[in-house]
């Protein structure tokens, strides 16, 4: 196996590390997300005296599903408000697993509530399945906005799928997703005038509001006001635009009172370009260098329409930035030593904390040919300068090779079980360089990886 690289020897007492505490947003906030789910429970059972025959039992499972479905829908918001603790503290990439996951659930509860009722209440009312539908849709108040509602979220799952995913741009996807606003906004009202758990208990009336106007409020604060207010303040521009390798650019920005965006080596920010063709959406980059008090950098491949473009841009386009996000940072560190684990575009978070993690980092940088390799320069001068290894492995030429399995990692880092590994790259190369690395006996806790992929 050969690779090619630029090292020192490490010297500890060079750098002393220091653990980071551990944050408790990631095990604290699932504990409260099941405790609400565990009081909105109770307010069926505290509103339920007995439940008597096939009617009642359906009717009282639909009331069950139809209000974890709305507290779940409260949930869901709040997770993808782009509130600071939660990004931060548990994770971009790791919220919206348990918002897709919780999507999942949430539709299925719905359309387990809808069925249920209709079935419990045609079941009381000795009616057909389509007289009782009929009755529940045109004579209940707000029953009709709560069915466009719900159809709202049926079409949400469905383009939400992974075929359907695979055949619209992020830009697109992102944009569809909004419905589910909507379609909270008109189940709401249907919620309180015919939840048999909310009409006349003004308590649990008052306990509902304040939860939907709460996540409203973070949504309306995290996800609109924040990033106007910053674009107004920030003044962002690009000031140049440098080719670093085949199909990859770097996008230099300039702007004022950087030093307040609070971003640090490893998170990422939604970049909004003002300009034609790109104005409309915000996609995510990571920084590809430390934040500085005046200017900010971006590495970008081209590896679709808005990322392409971005080589296309001209000096002094406004740009507003919504972030810093994620928590793919040092606080995840758990060990002296760490490895960065990267995959071609992937390399641009890894490069900044290549520069800034303390301790014995070594840095393997994976890439198709070594033309593919951006920023080496940059990173033989950090290796050199911090004392630090890095290895280049490319699939061709073949001597420079070597496959993405345990024992081809523990060729690069002998002592690799005693590592924390960053790892950034395309989603077939993370999976199997997960894969490998569990082999090689990486505790699964010390396997740090965000992705964007939507």
């Amino acid at each position: 196996m050969a690779t090619t690289s630029t090292s020192a020897a490490y010297e500890g007492r060079h750098v002393q590390h220091r653990r980071p505490p551990r944050s408790v947003v990631p095990v604290l906030a699932p504990l409260v997300i099941w405790a609400g789910a565990a009081g909105t429970l109770a307010l069926w059972w505290s509103d339920t005296s007995s439940v008597v025959g096939p009617a009642g039992w359906l009717t009282g499972a639909g009331r069950i599903t139809g209000l974890v479905a709305g507290y779940a829908c409260a949930v869901l918001l709040a997770l993808m408000a782009r509130v600071p603790l939660l990004d931060h503290g548990v994770g971009t990439d790791r919220l919206a697993r348990w918002h897709a996951w919780g999507g999942r659930c949430t539709v299925s509860l719905a359309l387990a509530h809808t069925l249920l009722i209709i079935w419990g209440y045609s079941l009381a009312s000795h009616s057909s399945l389509v007289g009782q539908t009929t009755t529940l849709v045109l004579d209940y108040p707000d029953l009709l906005k709560g069915t466009a509602g719900f159809l709202l979220f049926l079409a949400t799952a469905v383009l939400s799928a992974r075929a359907a995913r695979r055949r619209m741009s992020y830009e697109t996807w992102h944009y569809l997703h909004f419905l589910t606003y909507l379609a909270v906004f008109l189940s709401f009202g249907h919620q309180l005038s015919n939840g048999a758990d909310f009409v006349g208990d003004r308590a649990a009336q008052a306990a509902w509001y304040a939860l939907y106007l709460s996540v409203a409020a973070m949504v309306a604060w995290y996800r609109f006001a924040v990033p106007v207010r910053r674009g107004l303040r920030h003044r962002l521009r690009v000031v140049a635009v440098r080719p670093e390798a085949p199909g990859v650019v770097s996008v230099h920005l300039g702007g004022e009172h950087l030093d307040e965006l609070g971003g640090v080596p490893g998170q990422f920010l939604r970049w909004r370009f003002l300009t034609r063709g790109l104005w409309w959406t915000a996609n995510p980059y990571s920084l590809s260098a430390p934040a500085h008090p005046r200017h900010l950098r971006i590495t970008v491949k081209a590896a679709g329409g808005h990322s392409r473009a971005l080589a296309r841009l001209t000096p002094g386009t406004r740009v507003w930035a919504e972030g810093p996000y994620g928590g793919f940072t040092a606080n995840r560190r758990t060990a002296a030593k760490v490895l960065l684990l990267a995959g071609g575009v992937g390399i641009t978070p890894l490069r900044a904390l290549f520069e800034t993690l303390p301790g014995q980092v070594t840095l393997v940088y994976r890439a198709r040919r070594p033309e593919d390799l951006a920023l080496r320069g940059e990173l033989d001068a950090i290796a050199e300068r911090r004392r630090a290894t890095v290895h280049y492995v490319v699939d061709t030429p073949e001597r420079f090779s070597s496959p993405l399995t345990a024992q081809g990692l523990n060729g690069l880092v002998p002592d690799l079980a005693d590592h924390d590994v960053y790892l950034c790259g395309p989603p077939p190369m993370a999976e199997a360089a997960v894969r490998a690395l569990r082999e090689a006996g990486v505790p699964a806790r010390r396997i740090h990886h965000e992705s964007f992929a939507f």
